[in-house]
């Protein structure tokens, strides 16, 4: 801390008279970012402390020290415009070519973040201009992105070539997507590029105008110019591919191919943002994120309209998208799954508040959700255990469970036809989900934090409704996490305990003396609570088997190799 805010004092006093570890990380914040595992250099160097840098390296710091993240005290120099530090690191042994865990170098940062100085120095002390991140991206890309016309043309002079990224991106469309038409037309000008090259910046340039800046003039502009690029050689025409089906996500539009249809377009605003989305689609591909992340963009703004069947017809389109064309437990697709939610949670909300009699949101749509949740949790119990994202893994069952929730408060309008809701919520007990600590979805459903789940609130656990349904579908009561806690035992840690989700746990069979790792049973847990459950009578739920097994483990009677196994197991429990 005192590097990073700049206390020369405190940090000699911590070196030399405390003998501070001068490579001790810690978490700092810079712009509302939290930053994991800083060494104080790396500290000092963010924050522009040229002094207390050059002090700590007095005292034998690592140059080379990162954080989390493999970031570097270079690169951390390198991305706030320190260019005194960046130097003066580099001149004592700083490593110019680590990258962070994203594969970003120093130059790209540089790059990205516009700073001419900085990325003139690199290139000077011999930078790789040609190297390529995780995703493929050069620095030539970076520039592109940020609209660093000065600094793309310095890498160029350098010898930089101008490549794809792995989604297939160039440069001069990397320029367009992000809307810097001075590096599109630089690109355009300065360069021998195909024409369908030069065609499909200028057309994606359009659709940025129109999704990010709300432009529909330049938008039409961009577009038409396109058109006489497509046309400028009447014996070679360059011809807009036409899909064989519109899309019904996108209204059954397809992309104008005529000068007529284009100038169309001018009396439908609606018209031109579906041309946006599927101009971006062919252009960019499925794969891209920027094509699903506009298509979600649009639906929400439908949403924000009233328009929810609009906004859900768009948002299943990209959720399909997502899903085929990106890996499980994709976070991207994650956050798709959480959209839906906090949606159909508002439209439940605004049904109510309304006075509706019939709430104004399908439970087919729910229930196709939910079953595209199951999809994504089935192909992350396959994928290898290193590859797991547990924390996306864990999310995406408490999702699962909101969803659940939301159906059930649909249940009493289906008229007893809940048939396909039994069935999927009996799919999801199947498959044996474990959430982050091996909780099971009814280990979830008992649980008050499985509530918390975005900005929004939702579904309000533990709900009563879940566990039934759950229970009457066929999860086990006595199912247990990793410490050895049943359902039950989460049930009691609720502060004050649900009575209702703790009998109805009972009736189905749940243990109440079964004992955890710390050797606390449900009802020591129940009782221990502020508002203990006085309606619990012990002796209601205990049979002989279970007081049998209580006496022989209190006498530490052996037992091991002297019964059935499921005998020994169900001993173990108590």
């Amino acid at each position: 801390m005192a590097c990073r805010n700049g206390h020369l004092d405190v940090t000699k006093y911590l070196l030399e008279k405390c003998r501070a570890n001068i490579e001790q990380v810690g978490s700092v914040a810079f712009d509302g970012e939290t930053i994991e595992g800083a060494p104080p250099l790396w500290c000092a160097a963010a924050a522009g402390h040229l002094n207390i840098v050059k002090t700590l390296l007095l005292f034998k710091a690592s140059v080379n020290s990162t954080t989390k993240t493999n970031s570097t005290p270079l690169r951390a120099a390198c991305f706030d415009g320190h260019f005194q530090i960046a130097k003066y690191l580099i001149e004592h042994g700083a490593d110019i070519e680590i990258a962070n865990k994203h594969g970003h170098t120093c130059l790209m940062i540089a790059c990205y973040k516009g700073h001419f100085e900085i990325a003139k120095y690199l290139l000077e002390c011999g930078a790789n201009l040609n190297r390529k991140s995780l995703k493929g991206n050069t620095a030539l890309h970076d520039c592109a992105e940020s609209g660093s016309l000065d600094i793309l043309k310095m890498l160029l002079q350098h010898g930089a070539v101008i490549d794809v990224d792995a989604s297939g991106v160039s440069p001069l469309l990397s320029a367009a997507v992000t809307g810097n038409p001075e590096i599109v037309e630089f690109f355009i000008e300065e360069f021998q590029c195909p024409k369908e090259d030069k065609v499909n910046a200028v057309e994606l340039l359009g659709a940025t105008y129109l999704d990010k800046k709300r432009d529909m003039i330049m938008a039409l502009e961009c577009w038409h110019r396109a058109m006489k690029l497509r046309y400028e050689d009447p014996d070679c025409p360059l011809v807009k591919p036409e899909i064989a089906s519109p899309m019904t996500a996108y209204i059954g539009s397809s992309e104008f191919r005529t000068f007529a249809q284009l100038e169309e377009l001018v009396d439908d605003p609606d018209e031109m943002r579906m041309q946006a989305l599927l101009v971006r689609e062919r252009i960019l591909g499925p794969r891209h994120p920027d094509t699903t992340y506009y298509v979600r963009y649009r639906g929400a703004a439908y949403a924000d309209n009233g328009n929810f069947d609009r906004c859900i017809q768009l948002w299943m389109y990209a959720l399909r998208i997502q899903q085929e064309e990106l890996e499980p437990l994709s976070p991207m697709t994650q956050s798709s799954f959480l959209s839906f939610v906090e949606l159909f949670s508002y439209m439940m909300s605004e049904a109510w508040t309304r006075s509706r009699s019939n709430s104004i949101i399908s439970f087919n749509h729910m229930l196709y959700v939910f079953q595209r949740v199951l999809h994504e949790i089935e192909a992350g119990l396959k994928m290898p255990h290193e590859k797991k994202q547990q924390d996306v893994f864990h999310r995406t069952l408490i999702i699962a469970m909101h969803l659940v929730g939301l159906m059930c408060q649909l249940q009493s309008e289906l008229n007893g036809n809940d048939l396909e809701l039994k069935q999927a919520v009996y799919r999801l007990v199947r498959l044996n989900a474990r959430a982050r600590n091996g909780w099971t979805p009814l280990h979830l459903a008992c649980f008050k934090d499985s509530s918390l789940i975005g900005r929004y609130p939702v579904c309000t656990f533990p709900s009563p409704q879940v566990v039934d349904l759950l229970l009457e579908v066929g999860a086990c009561p006595n199912a247990v996490d990793f410490s050895h806690n049943t359902p039950l035992h989460v049930a009691a840690m609720n502060k004050p305990c649900a009575e209702s989700i703790f009998k109805a746990l009972l009736e189905h069979g749940a243990h109440l003396d079964l004992c955890n790792y710390e050797r606390k049973t449900p009802l020591q847990l129940v009782q221990s609570t502020d508002t203990a459950s006085s309606d619990i009578y012990p002796l209601r739920y205990l049979n002989l088997q279970c007081l049998c097994a209580q006496v022989i483990r209190m006498h530490e009677i052996p037992y091991k190799g002297l019964m059935h196994k499921k005998l020994e197991a169900f001993l173990d429990a108590h």
